[in-house]
């Protein structure tokens, strides 16, 4: 007898952690690695954010809460929206969620039925369409291109839209290509998606790291449409598992009921850590790290392309540069591999994140200092010379 549910033949392992593993493993030989392939910020959780968590812990007062989180949490999620993108949220549509990956499960488990299909850019990240695997539906994979930049379009949807398709799944910025939906095309993509009678999701994690103009949200064009977001990239709280989810109103009570049952409840101390986050003490350091972000990138763009990389796209958010190899390999997974090994240098191959020619891309990751970016660009130099 086999045990294992046939969804999991589906589901494919992330292959960078393979490569953090085996970089990790170098490192303890006492080799030096230059860290490129997570796609986790450098920096630590900023003080005061962490102050509130220990403030809370002090108190005792770590108790379950409302499965849409506490709601001074959701009101301060609904004011950020105001504040910084002008943007009136009900904080009733809001949702706390163990991450941005507990809003994807809740989102799929209450839209998709089994066998209905998402359609969603590849190159994507590739959790999403496990997340639709995960509930029997059809993750439906549409290649997309500089000529897009790299993004899912309203004319795109048109052509690959099924009979069974129920939702669209997009991210601005994105994960691995760093760019953004414009404005007018995320309002097309909405107007495309409401007539053909599906749903429109938002994947907006990296919002807040934006460089070349101002933020948006797709919230500002429609509130029949759901948005993600999370605590773990722009306010640097990966291991406090925290993100949020803004729903159409008449949804928020089965994705209520669907909570309880789940995960009963974000971590409560990292919702009352997470009230600290939007104070103007903290969105100062975060702006700072912004800027740091975006001088890595303006180094990191330049000095790729000259090592005859691919980037026709300048890449405007998150912190990831997807560069094509093709001038330079054959197979983007086995280069990573010498990389790793024999210039001490760790990339994410191309086949973490779809099937649209991943032997031909690499995915390098801004997430260290300059200094470190520098050394592994002079590391990637010596390589190819070699």
């Amino acid at each position: 007898m086999n045990p294992i549910a046939r969804r999991m033949q589906r589901i494919a392992p992330f292959y960078v952690m393979d490569l953090l593993a085996q970089a990790r493993r170098m490192e303890a030989e006492g080799r030096s690695v230059i860290h490129m392939e997570i796609g986790e910020p450098d920096f630590d959780t900023p003080a005061p954010v962490v102050a509130e968590g220990q403030a809370a812990l002090a108190s005792g007062d770590i108790h379950y809460t409302p499965a849409t989180g506490l709601a001074a949490l959701r009101q301060a999620i609904a004011n950020h929206y105001r504040d910084q993108y002008t943007t009136e949220i009900d904080p009733g549509r809001v949702v706390v969620t163990p991450g941005s990956s507990g809003a994807l499960q809740l989102i799929m488990s209450v839209l998709i039925n089994p066998g209905e299909s998402v359609l969603l850019a590849d190159p994507g990240y590739p959790c999403n369409r496990h997340f639709v695997e995960l509930v029997d539906g059809l993750p439906i994979a549409v290649a997309v291109g500089p000529e897009t930049g790299y993004q899912l379009t309203a004319q795109l949807v048109e052509e690959a839209w099924r009979e069974d398709t129920k939702a669209v799944l997009v991210a601005s910025p994105s994960n691995p290509t760093g760019t953004l939906i414009p404005d007018e095309e995320m309002r097309m993509l909405h107007a495309t998606v409401e007539r053909l009678g599906g749903v429109l999701i938002v994947d907006e994690i990296y919002q807040g790291l934006v460089y070349d103009e101002a933020g948006g949200t797709a919230l500002r064009y429609a509130d029949n449409l759901f948005v993600i977001n999370s605590f773990s990239k722009f306010f640097g709280m990966t291991g406090w598992r925290l993100g949020w989810l803004v729903a159409p109103e008449p949804l928020i009570d089965p994705i209520d009921r669907l909570a309880q049952n789940i995960f009963l409840s974000a971590p409560t101390l990292s919702q009352h850590a997470a009230l600290g986050a939007f104070t103007p003490a903290v969105m100062e350091i975060l702006e700072q790290r912004r800027q740091a972000f975006r001088q890595r990138r303006d180094f990191l763009l330049p000095a790729l392309r000259d090592l005859g990389f691919s980037i026709p796209v300048t890449p405007q958010g998150a912190f990831y540069l997807y560069a094509g190899c093709s001038e330079l390999c054959d197979d983007s997974r086995a280069f990573a591999q010498r990389l790793l090994h024999e210039a001490g240098v760790a990339v994410t191959p191309g086949l973490d994140f779809g099937f649209n020619q991943p032997e031909s891309h690499l995915r390098f990751a801004y997430t260290t200092d300059l200094e470190r970016l520098q050394e592994g660009v002079d590391r990637i130099s010596r390589f190819l010379a070699g």
